[in-house]
């Protein structure tokens, strides 16, 4: 029981340290509602015995006017105590707000700051979000707010218990440990109960997480085509039964064993306070004791249970939220946000840097597969270099070795020299634009979509308009209904969906307003995939065109495009093996003239090798 008594202590005080979170102002008024809805038990067993007082005692003619002060004093009592609780109430609801809101924008600010995403792929650091979020989706799901209210609600009902001790000690000492001890007891009892239900909680969330993913899925357009079309809903359900079930089943066992087991707090309860009130009521009838006096001393009695009378499990689920917490901030090595980069002096922009790759190695985290293997590349100042390879060659994996996404195994990646370690991550991105194959399609405006390429930058609607133009994108934009305010989702008013190719246009005006604000590299994997070739030959000549102002690094798998690369490099076997033009690459006849022999052999049969979903209408 000591132990449990410890970890109560311990606990409690790593959620009131959140507490000043508030603010002042808050803080003092919720503290000093706290105090006084304290005193409330204990007033009111102190009016109630002289209300009793001044009936007994007073004139039968005089009844009224004897017992009116102690009447009036019983409903002021009454009355603080409501307006209390009333008052507080919603103070409580904004004071939660603001400590749940500060965590997650600390948890947000934790991923978001984390300078690579390995350990954000990882099950079980999805899983500890999901609990540290603060976001609850079950009776066990709690938030650090409603467990620091929860501990000055503690604080609160423990001082409740010393002003209706002192009122009991008034009557009689021996009542004090007599109700306090077994109260204590009870509170304990709940407590381990509580923990019990968390022990076998900890396996719920990374089944949940299956589980949502499915529920997602149920309710999302997306994937809504699909289950339709495939017959897939009750399927999908069955599914998110199979993941819950497992989960929640062993739940039921123990709460029906601590349902069983409510007899023995019955009891703990009962018996103390039965003993005393027999007492108290045989000691009054006797005449050994004033009945006023009798009177306060059982509805303080009745105080001192409910001074205990808090559930635990908030506590234990804010507790188990902040420390998982803790625990993503030490997965995510460090934690914090990236600094932003030191600005630019004004009129500087410098030149594009030599990129060399030193003995590349990289394997992902949890495999033994070697992607890539003792790698050496060399990036040119200001050069057009195509990265070409079959799939699974590890083109993608080097462009989020560039981009700082993972770290290298083996081996370095320096910009004129400099370890890209030693630069950091906020600056070297600061330099680098980067449109990556699986691009994400922000639900915001078309103006938006395209400034998002430098959120660092002041927004400058000059370069998203001559990113746009740059990438094909404005006679998209011309055709819209509201213009650059038009949303790009149809699920927000007047918003419209955009093709593949479409959005594709919008993630390429995105990257080249990443140049026009200052981006010296530009990295595109895929970049044109769902563009008809006419098309992506106009935009591969915008690109070519900032060659000398920023490198650019282009993967495809349209060697007709790459061609009119200044070089082009294969990547097999974890290693660069061909490096050159496009005619010395030929006349060399290795794999990637055998490549490009066979995507011309399908280009004259009529293969377009284009992804497209429908155009915008």
């Amino acid at each position: 029981m000591s132990s449990i008594l410890v970890a109560s202590v311990r606990v409690r005080v790593e959620l009131l340290v959140r507490l000043p979170w508030v603010g002042p102002g808050l803080l003092a008024a919720l503290v000093g509602l706290t105090v006084l809805a304290s005193v409330v038990p204990a007033a009111t067993a102190a009016t109630v015995g002289w209300l009793i007082d001044r009936l007994t005692d007073a004139d039968p003619d005089h009844l009224l006017s004897a017992a009116a002060p102690a009447l009036s004093a019983y409903t002021v009592v009454l009355l603080i105590g409501h307006a209390a609780t009333a008052v507080r109430a919603p103070l409580s609801y904004l004071a939660e707000a603001r400590i749940d809101g500060r965590h997650r924008a600390e948890l947000s600010r934790l991923a978001a700051g984390s300078p690579t995403i390995d350990a954000l792929e990882r099950p079980e650091v999805q899983a500890l979000i999901r609990t540290a979020r603060a976001d609850p989706e079950s009776f066990m799901d709690g938030t650090p707010g409603a467990g620091v209210l929860a501990q000055l609600n503690l604080i609160g009902r423990s001082l409740a218990l010393a002003t209706s001790a002192l009122v009991l000690a008034a009557y009689a000492w021996w009542t004090v440990p007599l109700l306090v001890v077994p109260a204590v007891v009870l509170h304990q009892l709940r407590w381990h109960e509580g923990r019990q239900r968390r022990r076998v909680w900890r396996n719920v969330p990374m089944p949940s997480m299956r589980a949502d993913l499915w529920s997602d899925a149920l309710v999302s357009p997306a994937e809504g085509k699909e289950i339709r079309v495939f017959g897939l809903g009750e399927w999908a359900i069955d599914r998110i039964d199979r993941h819950l079930r497992p989960a929640y089943d062993p739940l039921w066992p123990m709460d029906r064993r601590i349902l069983a087991a409510t007899w023995q707090q019955l009891v703990a309860v009962l018996v103390p306070l039965g003993i005393v009130y027999v007492v108290v009521a045989v000691d009054a009838a006797r005449g050994g004791a004033p009945v006023a006096v009798a009177t306060a001393a059982l509805v303080a009695g009745t105080g001192v249970f409910e001074a205990f009378d808090d559930a635990p499990q908030a506590t234990l689920n804010a507790i188990t939220c902040v420390r998982a917490f803790t625990r993503v901030r030490a997965e995510l090595a460090g934690g914090g946000a990236v600094p932003p980069p030191a600005p630019e002096p004004a009129g500087t922009r410098p030149e594009p840097p030599l990129i060399r790759f030193e003995g590349v190695g990289f394997r992902y985290p949890g495999t033994e597969s070697v992607v890539l293997d003792g790698l050496d590349l060399q990036v040119r100042p200001g050069e057009l270099l195509a990265i070409v390879g079959v799939n699974g060659a590890g083109k993608s994996t080097l462009i989020k070795l560039l981009a700082g996404l993972y770290e290298p195994t083996a081996g370095r990646i320096t910009a004129d020299g400099r370890d890209l370690a030693d630069i950091g991550p906020a600056a070297w991105r600061a330099r680098l634009s980067v449109v990556f194959q699986d691009f994400v399609r922000y639900h915001l405006s078309a103006a938006d979509n395209v400034a998002l390429g430098n959120a660092l930058a002041v927004p400058d609607m000059a370069a998203v308009v001559g990113a746009a133009r740059d990438a094909g994108f404005d006679a998209v934009v011309s055709r819209l209904p509201g213009g650059w305010d038009t949303p790009l989702a149809r699920a927000r008013d007047g918003g419209v969906d955009l093709s593949g190719g479409q959005w594709q246009q919008v993630v390429l005006a995105r990257a080249l307003y990443a140049l026009r604000t200052g981006a010296q590299v530009l990295v595109l994997d895929e970049p044109t995939a769902h563009l008809d070739v006419r098309t992506e030959r106009d935009v591969f000549d915008r690109l070519a065109a900032h060659r000398g102002a920023a490198s650019v690094i282009l993967i495809s798998h349209r060697l007709s495009t790459v061609r009119r690369a200044d070089r082009i490099v294969l990547v097999s076997g974890g290693r660069i093996t061909e490096d050159g033009t496009h005619e010395e690459l030929i006349a060399a006849g290795g794999t990637y003239a055998s490549m490009f022999a066979i995507q011309a052999q399908r280009f004259q049969r009529g293969f377009d090798d284009r992804l497209e979903e429908g155009e915008l209408t």
